[in-house]
């Protein structure tokens, strides 16, 4: 069965913009795979500011976050997979939902880096030269 986590992630991340309060997240930032900007980490976590009007082009799949968002007026892409997310909340009161620590699901981050992977460019295919009905291989010559 798959995590809830997700789930439970993106539907308070729609009820804290629902009821117009700004969506925060706690993320533990030594989980494999995150990609925060490390300066802004204290203590292994660092606190982002996920509202539409502080990120730009916000996903939230069933194994990542992924998001860019400004630091210091330089823009950011990061990468934070559901794992490493801790808390989910409202800045202005706080409400939100806590996750309970869990293990780095090692083997879908590795799915993950494998669709990415499998993006690449493929090898340049063969090519023959077809000259007066007859085929030779490009490094042929007559």
């Amino acid at each position: 069965m798959t995590s809830s986590k997700p789930y439970l992630i993106r539907a308070i991340y729609e009820w804290i913009n629902d009821n117009n309060l700004t969506p925060y997240i706690t993320v533990d930032a030594y989980i494999p795979g995150t990609i925060v900007p490390k300066e802004y980490v204290e203590d292994g976590r660092i606190v982002l500011d996920i509202s539409p009007e502080s990120t730009s082009g916000l996903v939230i799949s069933n194994n990542t976050l992924e998001f860019k968002a400004r630091f210091g007026g330089v823009s950011r892409n990061l990468y934070i997979p559901i794992a490493a997310v801790m808390i989910i909340y409202a800045q202005e009161n706080n409400q939100g939902m806590a996750f309970p620590p869990e293990e780095f699901d090692q083997e879908s981050f590795e799915e993950d880096e494998q669709s990415i992977a499998d993006e690449s460019p493929k090898s340049r295919p063969q090519l023959r030269v077809v000259t007066g009905g007859k085929d030779l291989d490009a490094n042929d010559q007559e």
